[in-house]
């Protein structure tokens, strides 16, 4: 049984500043006090104790997301480049995404990430009203944002996304689609755009802020996708749109249920292993998660291994495929799961019976009443 597609994820931990929504295992650092050389001797280590578990397999896409991985230095970057090569591989063409912030300082290195091996920017704009700039914690403006842009261009990039949060505090209607005709103004390649969400442990959870009305929200949710799709932007996933040919690669990997590798502090990664008696073995695994823990030598960079039973297969696998807006074949399921997709049955008619998917031989998909359900869509695993 041939083994599902690889990617590799690298968590960089550290912020300038913690923004109030954020719930991502992300630090805040003055840039100087950013421990660059410990992490790259324990980035080195973590590669190659995790190169094995690729069996083989070259990376088709490494993403490195944070925390904000654009603190780091460029020569850094291309050393963590060279040993996933060297010891794991990298496909012809893979894509190497870096998730950049808009600062002046940032920007600045986006040549010699691009000298490093990066060949894709997901620059973190999330607005470009400075009100909003300010309410969300960002340490940019919208100006700064606009020149990111540009010098990315200049840099060589003609691959990168926009970030943009919509849903803000107080944000209306006109000022989510203003930000959306600026960040087409600005013809990126792809341009992830979802509703912010308060989540615990944040500054927001603590003191929320105001948030549009629903009838707001879905508003703007309508508006905005029928506004992207007329520029050329489709909808191929819950928050992310592009041209067809510049959909993110890494994440479609994610959503398709492929292999990938987390590397660095809190990183998550699924790995499949093919059994000798035939099926497939599952593992997720986690990372050390705090920083001053991971890059202590004395401490173990494996966290946690867990092995997915074949009855939870089901639920984790359409948790990935059903925020793609393309059909899932049930032949692919097997092959990736390896559970027999008759045992889908019951489960599936039911959905049908509901109008949530359709299904026609080897193909579901949900219908779009069911893609504005997804959570009602897979409770029927849970039950």
């Amino acid at each position: 049984m041939s083994l599902p597609p690889l990617a590799i994820y690298i968590h960089v931990p550290w912020c300038i500043r913690k923004c109030p929504y954020c719930d991502f295992n992300s630090h805040a650092a003055k840039a100087e006090d950013i421990p660059e050389a410990d992490y790259l001797s324990r980035m080195h280590e973590d590669i190659r104790q995790d190169a094995s578990l690729a069996q083989g397999r070259k990376a088709q896409s490494v993403f490195f997301g944070g925390g904000t991985p654009s603190l780091l230095s460029a020569s850094a970057i291309g050393q963590i480049i060279h040993w996933v090569e060297h010891y794991i591989g990298l496909t012809d063409n893979a894509e190497i995404t870096l998730e950049a912030n808009p600062g002046t300082v940032e920007a600045h290195r986006f040549a010699g990430f691009r000298a490093a091996g990066v060949n894709r920017l997901s620059i973190g704009v999330q607005s470009f009203a400075d009100r909003l700039l300010q309410t969300l914690g960002r340490i940019h403006s919208a100006d700064e944002a606009i020149r990111a842009i540009d010098i990315a261009r200049q840099a060589g990039f003609d691959n990168f996304n926009i970030d943009l949060m919509h849903g803000l505090p107080d944000q209306s209607e006109a000022e989510a689609l203003a930000d959306l005709h600026q960040a087409v103004a600005l013809s990126p390649t792809h341009i992830s755009w979802y509703q912010l969400t308060i989540e615990a442990n944040t500054e927001f959870y603590r003191q929320p802020p105001t948030l549009p009305a629903d009838e707001t929200l879905w508003d703007i949710q309508q508006a905005g996708q029928e506004y992207l799709a007329s520029q050329g932007y489709n909808q191929y996933e819950v928050s992310a749109y592009a041209r067809d040919a510049d959909q993110s690669q890494h994440n479609l990997n994610y959503w398709r249920y492929g292999d990938y590798l987390g590397l660095g502090p809190g990183a998550h990664g699924k790995y499949s292993r093919a059994l000798t008696q035939g099926g497939l073995s599952i593992t997720r695994t986690k990372k050390t998660r705090l920083p001053k823990d991971y890059l202590n030598a004395d401490r173990p960079l494996m966290r946690q291994e867990e092995s997915i039973a074949e009855a939870d297969r089901p639920f984790d696998y359409f948790i990935n495929a059903f925020r793609l807006r393309e059909p899932v074949s049930l032949r692919q399921f097997e092959h990736s799961t390896g559970v027999p997709s008759a045992t889908l049955a019951p489960v599936l008619s039911l959905l049908v019976a509901r109008g949530l998917i359709r299904w026609q031989d080897d193909s579901v998909a949900t219908t779009d009443h069911g893609y504005l359900h997804l959570n009602d869509v897979l409770s029927y695993w849970l039950e």
